[in-house]
């Protein structure tokens, strides 16, 4: 016996219909189909599987296409961000940190990150390994904090 449930959805300006049919009890048959108002053709696919299967799989397209969708909606708004810092960068960062400032830590941070267009924990662990203290704008790492962190205090040549 064959049957088949449909379903339909609007997202934005395209109409989504899936259907999933069962034939002779063995598999079952998913179809979609994603056009705009206009008929044109956007999206279509066939996935064939086992019934028993078809529970599984549509948590792991939901999980997988949900992750895409997170992924492709929310970009970096960082332009900067996974970029390699430069000696150059090192220095602008240590300068401007280094100058006198009455910003707080915090605020004299997310200011360096929206300039630098980088994000404010990136502009923090990036501080301290140019030899500044992340907590006090102004001031640089005492020689032991800059060994644990990595650093070399007052030189401005962090390990990378």
């Amino acid at each position: 016996m064959t049957s088949t449930f449909y379903n339909e959805t609007k997202l934005g300006e395209v109409n989504y219909r899936l259907s999933a049919t069962t034939d002779s009890g063995d598999s079952l048959v998913l179809d979609l189909l994603g056009s705009l108002d206009s008929g044109e053709v956007i999206a279509d696919g066939r996935l064939r599987m086992p019934v028993e299967g078809a529970a599984t799989v549509g948590r792991l397209l939901s999980r997988v296409l949900g992750a895409h969708t997170r992924l492709r909606t929310r970009p970096s708004r960082h332009a900067n961000a996974n970029q390699p810092w430069t000696e150059s960068l090192d220095t602008e960062l240590r300068t401007a940190w280094l100058t006198p400032s009455e910003d707080s830590a915090p605020k004299l941070i997310k200011s360096l990150a929206d300039s630098m267009q980088r994000s404010a924990t990136a502009i923090r662990a990036r501080l301290a390994r140019v030899g500044c203290d992340p907590d006090v704008p102004g001031r640089e790492l005492s020689p032991t904090a800059a060994i644990l962190l990595g650093a070399s205090s007052g030189t401005g040549q962090g390990k990378t």
